[in-house]
């Protein structure tokens, strides 16, 4: 980390007054992800997957709305991507984004005997099953793999650069500037560097995460 200015030190005393007292909160909310991962049946799993494919340049809050209209109508598991997209305006890119989720759809949903859940069960950790979700399911990247590994409470401690994250990380000190857009090379950089913080602070990473989204979106969410 950079050396510390008043400002960039004010930041970080911020950030930990405002854990301490969403401490419980975050520990809470990290239990029903982990729940998800102990007794989540496929429907479940998907329903996470879909969110974190809809999630790139829009609104956490509108995505996850959006996923349960779908699911209340009965449009996730059985609409086109025509009726899919209708359910997402507002987000940004959503003809790609319903066109991925169908593709998703007939690849782990229908398809009885290829089980997202399972795969990284045999990857048997982190940073492997999120190499293979990036390589293997269109819309997911590595902030999309590092945010569905934490939504179904597999791994816990792998960054979610999303631009919250990233602009907290500039205020304290991490990075000099918000990247235009994140190549694999730098992602791994500042996920280390995020590590750092983490340490420094004594904020685990996956608590790190929620309590710099809840200082920009004041609540613990996704």
């Amino acid at each position: 980390m950079n050396y510390l200015t008043p400002e960039k030190s004010y930041f970080i005393a911020e950030l930990k007054e405002l854990y301490e007292s969403k401490k419980e909160e975050i520990k809470d909310r990290l239990h029903e992800f982990k729940e998800t991962w102990r007794h989540g049946i496929r429907k479940d799993i998907f329903k996470e997957l879909v969110f974190c494919i809809l999630t790139p340049m829009s609104r956490g809050r509108y995505c996850w709305d959006a996923v349960e209209n779908m699911m209340r109508d009965g449009v996730l598991f059985n609409g086109d991507s025509a009726l899919i997209s209708g359910y997402l305006k507002g987000a940004r890119f959503i003809n790609k984004k319903s066109i991925y989720i169908v593709e998703a759809r007939k690849k782990f949903y229908f398809n009885k005997s290829v089980s997202i859940k399972n795969i990284i069960t045999n990857i048997g950790y982190g940073y492997g099953a999120r190499e293979w979700l990036a390589l293997n399911v269109k819309g997911i990247g590595y902030k999309e793999a590092s945010h569905f590994l934490r939504n179904i409470g597999f791994d816990q401690n792998l960054a979610i650069l999303d631009r919250h994250i990233l602009k907290n990380l500039r205020l304290i000190g991490v990075i000099e500037e918000i990247p235009d857009s994140l190549s694999k090379g730098k992602y791994l950089h500042i996920e280390k560097s995020m590590e750092a913080l983490s340490k420094t602070i004594k904020i685990p990473m996956s608590h790190l995460d929620l309590v710099m989204w809840c200082k920009e979106t004041g609540e613990i969410f996704k």
